[in-house]
């Protein structure tokens, strides 16, 4: 995970993606960090929980789309832009950290018995 975060350049935007990791590594201390893909995900019994990658407007969050789905009301609240598959914070916004705890707190509850890494 350092290895990624050294290679943000924008020191603004590394602090900002090391403290959404620093509050995740440390509200689940029972998620695995990975890095798969060349992107930062979190994972739980082998099974995907949360991903993210960096671009220069934003920071992606990748939940899967049944997620997106479920949180959808939260995304629009929080003003937001997001597809089926991932969700848009720009680096001016502020990170809603509720809305990263309810797609973290469904993910670990939704794939509790879940075997394989994404969702059938």
């Amino acid at each position: 995970m350092n290895e990624f975060l050294a290679g943000i350049d924008d020191p603004f935007q590394r602090e900002k993606t090391e403290e959404v990791f620093n509050w995740i590594k440390h509200k689940y201390p029972h998620l695995k960090t990975e890095i798969k893909w060349n992107q930062p995900m979190f994972t739980d019994h082998g099974t995907f929980i949360i991903g993210f990658s960096v671009s220069k407007k934003h920071l992606a969050v990748a939940p899967e789309s049944v997620t997106i789905t479920h949180v959808e009301d939260d995304i629009v609240k929080a003003g937001y832009d997001y597809t089926k598959e991932l969700i848009r914070i720009p680096w001016n916004k502020p990170v809603e950290y509720s809305l990263l705890e309810k797609m973290i707190e469904f993910n670990i509850w939704d794939k509790a018995n879940c075997t394989t890494f994404w969702r059938k």
